[in-house]
């Protein structure tokens, strides 16, 4: 099958794969495509099938990385994803593979990934990125996990920034932490966890993350979404937002 790879000049016929069908996130929807025409600048890459499905890989320079890592010369991993009836046939390799030879033309030190101990939502499957020859690296108390594939026998390893390891205070309540990096998060923070919280009289603390400094400063590894609750840290999974959802994952 045919792969594409999205730019400045196709990026306003071509689809990201996500919410492309979903009215609701349709502002979101653009504002993830915003967000990457910004990036195609710093040398991010965005590649998928030419089809209407969500199988791609995102991609590019760990320093310009919306995540808070140091891991200078690599490159950073953002949404890879193959998803329903495209799994099982190669499409994750093949994407991945790419990744890792426009790395070797750049002469970069390898690929880094953040992922969960445990499959996180909107988050890098790290089971099968290990197969694939990374390495943890990294971790932090909440369970996420810096993975790498260095090219060199002895190398540098990246690792989380230094705000993951002694984190600071979170306010009471729900505290959410957000990105375009996803065009479902902004419109399911600001407006179905909002109806959430309001429902139950519990104060929100909404923190959109806007430029690469931001993110790299975040208390979450996961800068797409994080949800805390009086100060500990709940879940990636944006559908704890919605009302049917939310007290399974404030009360666990």
């Amino acid at each position: 099958m045919e792969y594409i790879s999205l730019s400045p000049s196709n990026i306003a016929t071509e689809h990201i794969c996500c919410a492309f069908s979903d009215k609701k996130c349709q502002q979101s929807y653009q504002a993830k495509k915003d967000w990457l025409t910004q990036q195609f600048e710093q040398g991010y890459v965005f590649k998928r099938l030419n089809q209407r499905a969500k199988v791609f890989i995102e991609y590019g320079p760990a320093e310009t990385a919306w995540l808070p890592i140091v891991a200078p010369n690599y490159l950073a991993l953002g949404c890879f994803w193959v998803s329903g009836k495209y799994k099982g046939h190669g499409h994750g390799l093949y994407l991945l593979n790419q990744a890792i030879e426009d790395a070797k033309q750049q002469a970069k030190l390898g690929l880094v990934a953040v992922a969960g101990r445990n499959k996180n939502h909107f988050m890098s499957d790290s089971k099968w990125l290990i197969k694939q020859g990374f390495v943890v690296c990294d971790e932090t108390a909440d369970g996420f996990v810096l993975l790498c594939l260095a090219f060199d026998e002895e190398p540098v390893l990246p690792s989380f920034a230094a705000q993951l390891k002694s984190p600071g205070l979170v306010p009471q309540g729900c505290v959410v932490y957000f990105s375009n990096r996803c065009p479902f998060a902004e419109y399911h923070a600001t407006q179905s966890l909002r109806e959430s919280c309001e429902k139950r009289h519990i104060p929100l603390t909404v923190i959109k993350l806007d430029t690469c400094q931001q993110a790299q400063n975040c208390p979450s590894p996961a800068t797409i979404f994080s949800l805390f609750y009086n100060g500990r840290f709940v879940t990636t999974d944006i559908s704890a937002c919605m009302d049917s959802r939310f007290d399974k994952f404030i009360q666990a």
